[in-house]
This record gives structure tokens, sequence and C-alpha cells, in this order.
């Protein structure tokens, strides 16, 4: 796991608060897997979306925070964006490189909005990335369930080309072994 990252992303009050599709498991799988990146020294990143041009998710207030269950620690980097793409006019990608990552973990929500397009921005970029099941998460919307969109997601789009997709278990069984 050396040159490993975990983006935690768009985990927000607001988002949490409409209660998406396991949401709990959500929550506590990236609670887990910041641990167990912490203990590793894995550096973990926190990406939050900026809504405020749809009048969501507005910076400066509670709605936007992160969710305090899995909130970054003193010194744990935040880069906002206002694009699905945690990528697009970020610094994510120039810090990514100064850090010389090469691999990411990606976590967080929305499944097929802003984690989906993070995923392909990634491999794009040259990045591995591994999406842990459980660890992302949406809504329903008038054609899909949530559980529809994550398994969608996980199994057809991001794990035959874009993505590793495993358990959480399996992933925190490479995390201390790589240390």
């Amino acid at each position: 796991m050396k040159n490993t990252v975990l983006l935690v992303v768009d985990v927000q009050n607001a988002l949490i608060a409409k209660q998406p599709y396991r949401g709990q498991e959500l929550l506590e799988n990236i609670g887990v897997l910041t641990g167990a990146c912490r203990e590793s020294g894995i550096e973990v990143v926190y990406v939050r979306h900026d809504g405020s041009a749809r009048g969501m998710l507005v910076p400066g207030t509670a709605e936007w925070e992160i969710v305090s269950a899995i909130a970054p620690l003193p010194g744990e980097r935040i880069f906002d964006k206002r694009f699905c793409s945690s990528f697009q006019e970020t610094g994510l990608e120039e810090y990514l490189k100064e850090k010389e990552a090469r691999q990411l973990i990606l976590t967080g929500m929305q499944t097929e909005y802003c984690i989906d397009a993070t995923c392909k921005a990634a491999f794009e970029r040259g990045y591995r990335v591994v999406v842990p099941e459980g660890a992302t998460s949406t809504f329903d919307n008038p054609f899909l369930t949530g559980r529809q969109l994550c398994e969608f997601y996980e199994n057809l789009i991001w794990r035959p080309c874009f993505a590793g997709v495993m358990p959480v278990p399996e992933l925190l069984k490479r995390i201390p072994a790589d240390k």
C-alpha cells in the first residue's frame, strides 16, 4: 500500500441527513478505513462539495461540513470542489503528484456522480483505484434504487476496467501488511 492515499469524498452533513442507501454502513466502513490508514501511515485526504451555485452545500454552513463521525484530524487535507470530479480545479492532482501517490482508495458520495467522475478521472491520470464495497452511497432516483446504483457501478462499471472493487475486510488485511 505504499504510495496510497485514502480519499473521502463529499461525506457531508446535508447528504447524510437525507438518509442515503446504506448510510450507516458507509460511515462505519469509512471510519474503519480512516482508522486503519492513519495507523499504517496512509494519508487520508478529504474532498468537500461546494454546491452553492445550486443553493445547497453552501460553504460555512453546518450542512456543508464533513460528518463529525469521520471528520478530518488536525493537519489532514481538505480540497473543496464545485464539479463532480475531485480533480477539476481543486489542486488535488498536483498534491497527489507531490506526494508521489500511485494508488487511491476511493470512498464517499454520491456513487453515480462524484465517486464515478473521480474514479474515472483518477484512472485516466494513471492511478490504480480501489473502491471498497459498502464505502460509497447514493439515493434512490426515478429509475433505480440506491442499492441498484451502487451494485451497478461496483460490479458493471468500475470493477471490469476502472477500479478494483473489494470488500472492506479484504482491503483491511492489505493495509497493515504493507506499512
